[in-house]
């Protein structure tokens, strides 16, 4: 073998390593702060996981890792499937986001995408969705149907995203039936289905026949289908399996589009940090079907409020509005501006009880 041989010969071989190298996989990991069969918000986010497996085939590999305590726990996992070849990690609690901002500072050529949180970074995306934007639908339906005119809420922790929803379904339904009274349990979990059941039972004994959540699992639809005459809403997903009733909507995270999009960039090269806070318009926030158990009026008006929403026509939050305290928050016709609504730490006018700091 000569020495032009022996050069075209090494010339083929790196060419072939690099062809391969190109065609490695592009690695998007998850960290779950909940298990996959949750039935509500981790099963969402797992599925949009599955549908950018199905979307790139061999083109994209995906890892999880779920039930992550929010904490060191997180940091852990995160630096792990970074040091594992991520190429992309999203993150998806609020919770995680001083543990996300940490890793990406670790890892700079690492992507990471924070759903829920407003801390960025060049590697660090912020993700959500206008979860409140279903809120004021459910609120609608809940403030038509319940005949005690007594609502039960769960709330999880008291941050921003879950006062946005306390606040929207209470204005929603005050508005059809201004002798609606809230009362709010906080769990103090995302997901823990005996606390989440025990704090449903909680709001049933005081009256209320219709519980929302802001929690995960489906232990308040089965605590109020055993109870009877009591309606409840899917949250984050659909949760089905308890339709017709107690079941009657639901509001369910549509993430996969993000999902692909942004594993899309990373593959093109073109991924660069944003926050992105879409909501019905877009198809981030659905409105699971409306069920058999809502009379054609109330399901009629309800549909109207998710159409208006859609359209952009109307804000959810619009004036006139005070707060909690009776201080003017908004004018007559005025939009709350979405600052505000980010750093939402209190509740509006009628609701009672105080906000756990």
């Amino acid at each position: 073998m000569n020495f032009r041989t022996l050069l075209a010969g090494t010339a083929l071989a790196l060419g072939l390593a690099g062809a391969a190298a190109a065609q490695d996989p592009v690695k998007a990991g998850f960290i779950f702060v909940g298990p996959i069969g949750d039935g509500g918000w981790t099963f969402e986010h797992n599925e949009a996981r599955l549908a950018v497996e199905e979307h790139f085939g061999d083109a994209v590999e995906t890892v999880y890792q779920e039930s992550v305590p929010e904490g060191p726990d997180a940091e852990r996992a995160m630096t792990q499937m970074a040091l594992g070849g991520a190429d992309i990690i999203f993150t998806t609690s609020f919770g995680y986001m001083d543990p996300t901002i940490n890793v990406a500072a670790k890892f700079p050529n690492v992507k990471f995408e924070h759903a829920t949180g407003f801390k960025r970074a060049d590697n660090v995306s912020t993700y959500s969705a206008r979860f409140y934007e279903g809120r004021a639908v459910q609120g609608t339906i809940a403030g038509l149907m319940t005949k005690t005119n007594k609502i039960g809420y769960i709330g999880s922790y008291p941050i921003p995203e879950v006062i946005r929803g306390i606040n929207s379904a209470y204005i929603h339904a005050k508005k059809v039936n201004p002798d609606v009274e809230f009362s709010v349990i906080w769990a103090y979990t995302w997901f823990d289905p005996a606390k989440e059941a025990d704090a449903a039972k909680a709001l049933i004994e005081q009256g209320a026949d219709v519980i929302l959540q802001h929690t995960d699992s489906t232990a308040p639809q089965a605590a109020a289908q055993e109870a009877g005459d009591v309606i409840t809403f899917g949250q984050a997903s659909d949760m089905a399996e308890y339709a017709p009733s107690p079941r009657v909507s639901s509001i369910i995270d549509n993430w996969a589009p993000y999902y692909i999009d942004r594993v899309q960039a990373v593959i093109d090269g073109t991924w660069e940090s944003t926050d992105t806070w879409d909501g019905i318009g877009p198809g981030m926030v659905k409105i699971g079907e409306i069920s058999s158990a809502v009379p054609e009026d109330v399901k009629a008006k309800a549909t109207e409020v998710m159409e208006s929403i859609a359209s952009g026509a109307y804000h959810p939050f619009t004036g006139p509005l005070n707060k909690q305290d009776g201080s003017a928050w908004l004018a007559e016709g005025e939009v709350a501006d979405d600052g505000t609504l980010a750093g939402m730490n209190f509740y509006v006018e009628g609701l009672t009880g105080d906000i756990p700091q």
